[in-house]
C-alpha cells in the first residue's frame, strides 16, 4: 500500500512539474520562424505574469521591431505606437509608448544579459518598465543589475538574428505572435 501512495506521489509530482515548466515556454513567431522563450518567474515574477498577460491577450502581435542594432538587441513590444494593425501606429514614435497597465518596480537580478537574454526595456527611472522588451543578440555585461532579465531565448534564436537592423528599420520587422506553449 505504501509503495502504490510513493508511486502516486511520484507521478504526480512529474505532472505538476511538467505543466508549471511548460506554462513558463512562449513561442515568438518571426517571419522566419518560431522562437521558443523560456521565462524566469521564480527570478522576474511580476514581469513575467505582464508578458504572459499582454501575449496572451494578442497586444504583442503585428507589433514591429523598433529598435535593432546589430552586435547588440532587437527591442519591441511597443503596444501603443508600434502595433503596425493599429490606427495608432506610428513607426517615428514606436519606442515611446506603452500598454495601458500601471509600470512594473524592478526586478534586478544576477542573471547576465547573454545571448538570447530578454529583458525588461525602460526609461531612466529603474521602475518604468511596462510593455517593451529587448533580446540580446551578444552577452552585454553593462546592462547587468541594470534591467530586469525576464527569460531566455532556448530555441530559435537563429531566427531572432534575422531580425532587420534599424532605428527603426524601414519595413521593420514585427512581431506575428506572442503566445503561451
Amino acid at each position: 500500500m505504501n509503495r502504490i501512495l510513493i508511486n502516486i506521489f511520484i507521478l504526480f509530482f512529474f505532472i505538476t512539474n511538467q505543466s508549471i515548466a511548460e506554462e513558463n515556454i512562449m513561442i515568438l513567431k518571426l517571419k522566419d520562424g518560431d522562437v521558443k522563450i523560456e521565462l524566469f518567474e521564480d527570478v522576474a515574477p511580476n514581469h513575467v505574469r505582464r508578458i504572459k498577460e499582454l501575449a496572451n491577450d494578442g497586444k504583442y502581435d503585428n507589433v514591429v521591431f523598433h529598435r535593432v542594432i546589430d552586435g547588440f538587441m532587437a527591442q519591441t513590444g511597443d503596444v501603443q505606437f508600434g502595433n503596425s494593425s493599429n490606427s495608432n501606429f506610428d513607426i517615428r514614435r514606436a519606442g515611446t509608448g506603452n500598454s495601458d497597465l500601471p509600470d512594473l518596480k524592478q526586478e534586478f537580478s544576477s542573471l547576465p544579459h547573454d545571448r538570447g537574454t530578454l529583458s525588461m526595456a525602460r526609461t531612466s527611472d529603474p521602475n518604468s518598465a511596462n510593455s517593451q522588451f529587448f533580446i540580446c543578440f551578444k552577452p552585454a555585461p553593462f546592462l547587468d543589475r541594470q534591467y530586469s532579465v525576464f527569460g531566455k531565448v532556448v530555441e530559435g534564436m537563429e531566427f531572432v538574428d534575422m531580425i532587420k537592423r534599424g532605428e527603426p528599420a524601414s519595413d521593420p520587422d514585427k512581431i506575428i505572435s506572442f503566445k503561451s506553449q
